[in-house]
């Protein structure tokens, strides 16, 4: 497996591709935005492989920054098909929903963030459930439903290797041991998110592939801190809500203590690529939906 940065904003340690060789040909996980299609091509070359070797692409979960370069990819590549949740292959089909629930996001900064969202055809899409056995590219993968990041979410177990890619579910690890959950609207659900940590640790895998960013051996370590760190996070977040002030109030204060935080952990380049790849106003927005349909009669 060849982990390729896809240097988002020109930053590293962002975003990342994995690139499977087979004997059918190339997998991709998560191919990430359009914006980012020049250093995906690149990192393939300097891996020695190359775009037109390409057969199969596998998302976790149809986000911009893990899936929005898929249709722009298969345009160029006849001969691929993609694997998406059978929640998210309507809006890979169709993305206008998809499109307007990050312009909210993102405002005017969409197109330069993130670059075209090429709608797929239907037929380029195979559309799973969950609890598949695929046989792509020469190797083989287990299928399994994980949501709690986004109900469309699944993760993908190589047979052979052992490696569990595993997208945002298994949170943001940019260094060392600094990791946060990826918390952003609409889909955020701590039961859920549970049950699919569970399903990583049943898997018992040799390693978990996180988009952002690489290979994590320690994989109950890992879990365990992962854990943590989402169960602080969501406290604090209710912690907020419960004080005094507006949103945007409370966003600032959340937003501040958890760049202070990075900072304390991380070099001023990792903390800047941690907050680029889970902007910190997004996780309050997430957490906050989520307690509020939670807490609110």
């Amino acid at each position: 497996m060849h982990f390729i940065d896809l240097k988002f904003r020109g930053m590293p340690r962002v975003i990342g591709t994995a690139a499977i060789e087979g004997p059918s040909g190339v997998t991709l996980v998560d191919p990430g935005p359009t914006s980012c299609l020049p250093a995906l091509e690149s990192g393939l070359q300097d891996a020695g492989l190359r775009l037109d070797d390409v057969r199969t692409i596998l998302l976790t979960h149809i986000h911009l920054d893990h899936a929005g370069a898929t249709g722009t990819l298969l345009e160029r590549l006849p001969a691929a098909v993609a694997y998406v949740h059978e929640r998210g292959a309507p809006h890979m089909i169709d993305p206008s929903k998809l499109l307007a629930s990050a312009t909210r996001l993102y405002g005017a900064n969409m197109d330069r963030l993130w670059g075209a969202f090429v709608p797929v055809p239907a037929g380029r899409l195979r559309v799973l459930a969950g609890g598949e056995r695929l046989d792509v590219g020469g190797r083989s993968y287990d299928v399994a439903y994980t949501p709690g990041h986004a109900s469309h979410h699944v993760s993908y177990l190589d047979a052979g290797s052992g490696a569990a890619y595993v997208g945002d579910t298994a949170g943001v690890r940019i260094a060392g041991g600094y990791i946060k959950a990826p918390t952003p609207p609409p889909d955020i659900d701590l039961e859920a998110w549970e049950r699919s940590i569970q399903i990583f640790e049943k898997w018992r895998p040799s390693s978990l592939v996180l988009t952002h960013f690489g290979s994590v051996d320690q994989v109950s370590d890992h879990l365990r801190e992962l854990r943590g760190a989402l169960d602080r996070t969501a406290r604090l977040v209710k912690s907020t809500l419960e004080s005094e002030g507006t949103d945007e109030e409370r966003i600032r204060r959340f937003s501040e203590d958890l760049r202070a935080d990075a900072r304390r952990a991380l070099s001023e380049a990792d903390a800047a690529s941690a907050e680029a790849a889970a902007p910190f106003d997004q996780l309050w927005l997430g957490l906050a939906r989520y307690w509020r349909k939670k807490l609110v009669p």
